[in-house]
């Protein structure tokens, strides 16, 4: 790994994801209580021995940037060239903003020229998965290609989601569609699946750089590594399919697009269950992330319905869960949940104070919300429909600018107490 450089995209608005992206990156979305999605794919590279990482980023990132130099920078040893380094958009060749994918890693080229790697590792930083990309440069290199996308198998009616392979039996691409409505093409490993890419690539470094170049003077191009950079590569260059190997270690490969809010919320809520999907707890791959200074989290009172209780929950340093009760949640840095409140199947970013009397249910709430005393969240779809943002399929986001009000509290509620 020592003749490559990673490059990191991180600079995607995130609009499914909205309003969770309205202030913030992406990248820089809470994950898992502790963590931030960008968290994944770095600690990936770390644990892969990849210590060379640009990492693109364009839109509001100021919380991204704050916590990728916090808690990254210090992690590799700079005196050996070894870097996370952030590169936002500097107009070396235009006057443009990062207009694609591709676009934004030729506007770098003066800094990757700067390194001269032999192999590039194309990522993305909104990701969950654990994969060793050392592995698949050994790939690679073994197979002589000149391009190595990182492939996993879907399901036939998932392909507008995804970009489609066509692969060979020897492992060699000979088609590629982007997002298409429906395809024919099966996987000849697995007959009733297709291979998808996951948006990982490997690219010898001069290989690139020529495309990179050749696709920035094509005015009609949309400068986008699945639109364009790959498919003008077919017949070309020598394309391999590597397919995912998961260091998850569970019997089912787990990869999550996080892009939307309800696969969002999903996968944080697996965390909570007994055996999770995506294991935090595996010392033989550990998540790292950026390091607070919180106290321990605390639960107070044992009084009859005055409780302070967590079941089923990830429950972050600085918590403090006084008379309350907490099922299948995550609660991020320095939350406090008053007396006789219940949370339920919800994720609660940092600073959050949840007053006495509320009832919340499925529903996601922004860092430095203010939940007022009696409030009720994820019961009455028309009343959350009138002050939140509520998904289709009734996950209710409350942020900072929503529309609270001191709720009456409910009397069946408080007859229990």
């Amino acid at each position: 790994m020592r003749d490559t450089l990673g490059v990191l995209l991180a600079g995607g608005a995130g609009e499914r994801l909205f309003p969770l992206t309205r202030d913030r990156a992406k990248p820089a979305v809470p994950f898992g209580g502790h963590y931030r999605i960008i968290d994944i794919t770095l600690s990936n590279c770390i644990n892969s021995g990849l210590r060379r990482v640009f990492i693109l980023t364009q839109y509001k990132a100021l919380s991204l940037n704050r916590h990728v130099r916090e808690g990254w920078t210090g992690v590799v040893a700079q005196e050996l060239g070894e870097f996370f380094e952030l590169l936002p958009p500097m107009q070396r060749t235009g006057a443009n903003w990062y207009m694609g994918t591709a676009d934004a890693v030729y506007q770098n080229l003066y800094s990757i020229g700067s390194e001269q790697p032999k192999y590039m590792i194309i990522l993305s930083g909104d990701q969950i998965y654990k994969m060793n990309y050392a592995r698949m440069l050994e790939y690679h290199q073994e197979s002589k290609a000149d391009v190595t996308l990182a492939t996993l198998p879907i399901a036939p009616e998932e392909v507008s989601r995804f970009g489609v392979v066509e692969v060979a039996q020897t492992g060699e691409i000979i088609g590629f569609q982007e997002k298409p409505a429906t395809t024919t093409v099966r996987s000849p490993f697995a007959p009733d699946s297709v291979d998808a890419s996951m948006g990982i690539y490997i690219f010898n470094t001069e290989v690139l750089l020529k495309a990179l170049i050749s696709d920035a003077e094509d005015p009609d191009s949309k400068h986008d590594f699945g639109h364009n950079i790959l498919p003008n590569m077919l017949g070309k260059k020598k394309m391999m399919a590597y397919s995912f190997v998961d260091e998850n270690k569970q019997t089912a490969r787990y990869w999550r697009d996080v892009g939307t809010l309800d696969s969002y919320y999903e996968a944080n809520l697996d965390l909570c269950s007994v055996s999770p999907t995506f294991n935090l707890y595996d010392r033989s791959w550990p998540i790292r992330t950026r390091v607070r200074q919180y106290p321990p989290a605390k639960f107070v009172f044992r009084e009859p319905g005055r409780t302070g209780m967590a079941i089923d929950s990830i429950i972050t340093a600085g918590v403090i869960i006084s008379g309350a009760s907490v099922s299948n949640s995550v609660l991020s840095q320095d939350v406090r949940v008053n007396s006789y409140t219940e949370v339920d199947s919800s994720v609660i970013f940092s600073h959050v104070n949840i007053g006495r009397h509320c009832r919340i249910r499925r529903a996601i709430i922004d860092r430095d919300v203010h939940i007022p005393e009696g409030t009720v969240i994820g019961y009455d779809p028309l009343e959350d429909k009138r002050r939140y943002f509520v998904t289709p399929s009734g996950l209710t986001i409350v942020t900072r600018d929503a529309s609270l009000f001191e709720n009456p509290v409910d009397p069946e509620f408080l007859k229990r107490y």
